[in-house]
């Protein structure tokens, strides 16, 4: 499910959205549900460029599978 999503993005979108990881706080990444999560990091790439509907479904469909690892890439930074 998460495979077809990714090959949908271009690898444009895929690079700002972990910039966006790596420049938002750990502390921010850790504290959010995953909802929260998944709005903050879309709200921090749409600030880069817009994203039309199917880029943000998309998107959003990503981060849901991709939660656990933004977490534990941001407690790996945390300490």
């Amino acid at each position: 499910m998460y495979a077809t999503e990714t090959r949908n993005m271009d690898s444009t979108i895929l690079r700002q959205l972990w910039s966006a990881v790596e420049h938002t706080q750990s502390s921010i990444l850790l504290r959010l549900n995953d909802s929260e999560l998944v709005s903050h990091l879309i709200a921090e790439l749409g600030n880069q460029q817009p994203l039309d509907r199917e880029a943000m479904v998309n998107v959003s469909t990503y981060l849901r599978g991709k939660t656990s690892l933004i977490r534990d890439l941001a407690q790996s930074r945390s300490f």
